[in-house]
């Protein structure tokens, strides 16, 4: 049982070498060890901080983004009643000048036709004044079919123009 109860020299130099141990290793190796420790911390921490300014950057960023896409979609609303109303003032341009052209087109049409009535009445007017005159010369050669009538007509026409003047 030597092995479980030490003599009073083993248990002395053990602690000697304990103190020695201990002085050597609190002044050297101690502040070594500590300094690393809160080095670490010091990193932990920043590398926390840094998250969390990430995250409140990755925040922001997302808000800024919906901002951005809300912003996109009330353009895009606008684009398109812009449009909507140009298209309704193209086509009602459109109108406007169909409106127009058909009624340069009617009137044309209308000209035409009221000329095409002024020519029609005075073919009809030569028509019948030539058919007039064909019966006239009918009658006038049936009246003044001998020498005596011819000379009787000649005369009274004569007489008219002398008196006209």
């Amino acid at each position: 049982m030597e092995l479980f109860t030490p003599e009073f020299g083993l248990v002395f130099w053990m602690f000697v070498a304990f103190a020695c141990l201990y002085f050597i290793l609190a002044k050297y190796a101690w502040p070594f060890i500590i300094k690393s420790m809160e080095e670490r911390a010091d990193l932990i921490d920043k590398g926390v901080a840094y998250a969390q300014e990430a995250k409140s950057h990755l925040d922001n960023a997302k808000a800024e983004a919906d901002k951005v896409v809300a912003e996109a979609r009330q353009q895009q609303a606008e684009i398109l009643r812009d449009a909507a109303k140009l298209r309704n003032q193209i086509i009602e341009d459109a109108k406007g000048e169909a409106a127009a052209e058909a009624k340069k087109v009617s009137d044309a049409a209308m000209l035409s036709i009221e000329q095409s009535r002024k020519e029609s009445e005075k073919q009809l007017r030569k028509e019948v004044s030539e058919i007039a005159l064909q019966i006239a010369e009918k009658v006038l050669r049936k009246n003044v079919s001998d020498d005596q009538a011819q000379r009787d007509l000649v005369d009274k026409y004569l007489s008219e123009v002398e008196t006209k003047n």
